[in-house]
């Protein structure tokens, strides 16, 4: 039996990307008692965005696969940039993701006490000092990777000096970058990150938890492996750009942990794709220059921006499980990310008619004042859907360039003396048109073919072309906003030299009013709910949508770029 379990977790295994193999093995070896508990640790100074998407999928991920826990903690070091707006949408986005931290939801900042007291002991051990040079001093000071770095004067402090120095650093007595708490440790080191770094500085803001109880605040390197170590993690996930700092993780934490227990912090690639920019600090800078509409602007790559376009939490779970987990950085094409959402809208969204540029279509033969009720599918990937009904009457309106006078060969759509099948309807025959004075169309007239109502006897003649319609006196109103790519350059970090702000695309945003569309949508136009417009693209109300002025964003044209390509 014991030979067949293992046969099966071998076989498990080989569906594992690293990370979880790692975690396997600690896990198989009893290392830390046969616990696993991750977490995810974001600094609450701006919204999530899909790259932290990808971590959370991870950290929470791992725990879930394994059986394990995964902690919320919020590293609110740096009280400056940090916010409960910030902690607040975090904890949305993780909810929304469709994961949960239980009751583990901590703070670096419940840690401050702790911290203070082993950066005493530090000092006491004549381990850490009290440096007052400038940050620029302390930067040149530290030579390049090549050449070692020079000892800080202050470096030899007495001991009691440097308690004395640190203690009134937190009591208020001194001005922001006068003083800094240095952990003593290499000069001349090959990792640069073990050149005397800078443990705690002088902050005078309040922090959005503890007030005004704090003047010295702990730097990231020192701060996080030991809030790993006091909530139990045992496996801190990061990605790549930490893994020059794990010596000097593992060096702090030894400070407090044992054989018997240690965080082990491993690393992966992070999350990069084409047309937008990850940093927060840039993204942060479009919101207050107004470049967008905050940080939910449905252009933006932030989770909260993703969810009021209308992706799904699947549709991103699915691109960031196709990606996968690496050593390696790489720059993903945002193509993927589309067709995931495509792909599961597709399954989900409810089918419905709106005309986007509309030109009114009167059938002459078609008796007036009469209303037809048509059935339509509300969605053909799920029979469990149903059908709702939409009115069909004797003036209708189309997509303006689904007509032409003068069409191509090809041109399968509405055209003089040409048929097409109105969609669910019927099939109708163009006759003639009327011109406003600067030569535009303002009317198609056609007849209709009483006898082709779709799903009736007789329906079965065939036509190439099938529109979609709303009808005239039962249109609703709408306003749709066109949103495309944040960003016209595929890579914008290919152009350092530029302002990344230059590099914006004009066109990522497009207001269309007088949009028809069917009472249908009208009245199921509630936030959340996900639709296809048939034949142009899937949509969901925004959130300033009302009944008295329906919004609606588009999410996503139908075509998919992607699929075309990886099937060339």
């Amino acid at each position: 039996m014991a030979e067949n379990n293992n046969l099966e977790l071998n076989k498990e295994n080989k569906n594992l990307n690293f990370v979880e193999q790692i975690v396997a093995d600690d896990l198989a070896a009893g290392k830390n008692g046969g616990r696993l508990n991750t977490r995810f640790p974001p600094e609450p100074n701006g919204y999530l965005h899909i790259g932290h998407a990808k971590a959370i999928c991870m950290d929470f991920g791992v725990a879930e696969k394994f059986g394990g826990t995964c902690n919320l903690r919020f590293d609110d070091t740096n009280p400056v940039k940090e916010d409960v707006e910030y902690v607040d949408s975090i904890k949305e986005d993780i909810h929304w993701l469709g994961f949960d931290w239980g009751d583990r939801e901590y703070y670096a900042s419940d840690y401050f006490p702790k911290l203070y007291d082993l950066a005493l002991r530090l000092i006491r051990e004549g381990k850490a000092y009290v440096d007052q040079q400038t940050s620029e001093e302390i930067a040149a000071q530290k030579g390049t990777p090549t050449v070692p770095g020079t000892p800080s004067p202050y470096r030899d402090r007495p001991v009691e000096e440097n308690l004395d120095l640190f203690q009134r650093m937190n009591a208020g007595e001194f001005e922001e970058g006068s003083y800094v708490l240095r952990a003593k440790i290499d000069m001349a080191s090959s990792n640069m990150h073990f050149r005397d770094p800078i443990m705690y500085r002088i902050i005078k803001h309040p922090h959005h938890r503890t007030g005004t109880r704090w003047n010295v605040y702990p730097m990231y390197d020192f701060a996080h492996g030991q809030s790993d170590y006091f909530e139990g993690v045992t496996h801190s996930i990061c990605t790549l750009e930490f893994v020059p700092h794990r010596p000097l993780y593992d060096y702090f934490v030894r400070e407090l942990a044992d054989e018997s227990y240690c965080p082990r912090q491993i690393e992966f690639n992070r999350l990069n794709l084409t047309y937008t920019v990850m940093s927060k600090r840039k993204l942060l800078q479009l919101v207050k220059e107004g470049l967008v509409a905050g940080w939910d602007d449905p252009r933006m790559p932030t989770i909260s921006g993703m969810r009021r376009r209308g992706f799904t939490p699947r549709s991103i779970r699915n691109f960031i499980d196709r990606i996968g987990y690496t050593k390696y950085e790489a720059l993903n094409d945002i193509s993927l990310l589309e067709h995931a959402v495509r792909e599961d809208l597709n399954a989900i969204a409810t089918r419905g008619m709106a005309v986007i540029n509309p030109v009114k279509l009167l059938i002459e033969n078609y008796p007036e004042g009469k209303t037809e009720m048509m059935e339509m599918e509300n969605n053909p990937e799920d029979p469990a859907a149903g059908t709702h009904s939409m009115p069909f009457s004797r003036e209708i309106f189309i997509e303006r360039d689904d007509f032409m006078e003068n069409p191509p060969k090809k041109f399968f759509r509405l055209a003089p003396d040409k048929e097409v099948r109105l969609k669910g309807a019927f099939i109708i025959k163009c006759t003639g048109v009327e011109k406003d004075a600067d030569g535009n169309i303002s009317l198609i007239r056609c007849e209709y073919d009483p006898d082709s109502r779709s799903g009736m006897p007789g329906s079965q003649r065939k036509v190439k072309g099938t529109l979609h319609w709303v009808s005239a006196a039962h249109a609703v109103d709408a306003t749709v906003r066109l949103y495309d790519r944040l960003f016209a350059v595929e890579n914008t970090s290919e152009y350092p030299d530029r302002d990344f702000r230059e590099m914006l695309n004009p066109d990522s945003l497009k207001v269309v009013e007088g949009v028809k569309v069917e009472p249908f949508l009208a009245e199921n136009a509630v936030k959340g709910v996900k639709f296809q417009f048939q034949r142009i693209g899937y949509f969901t109300p925004d959130y300033d949508s009302t009944p008295d002025h329906l919004i609606f964003n588009r999410t996503m044209a139908l075509k998919d770029s992607w699929v075309k390509e990886q099937n060339k």
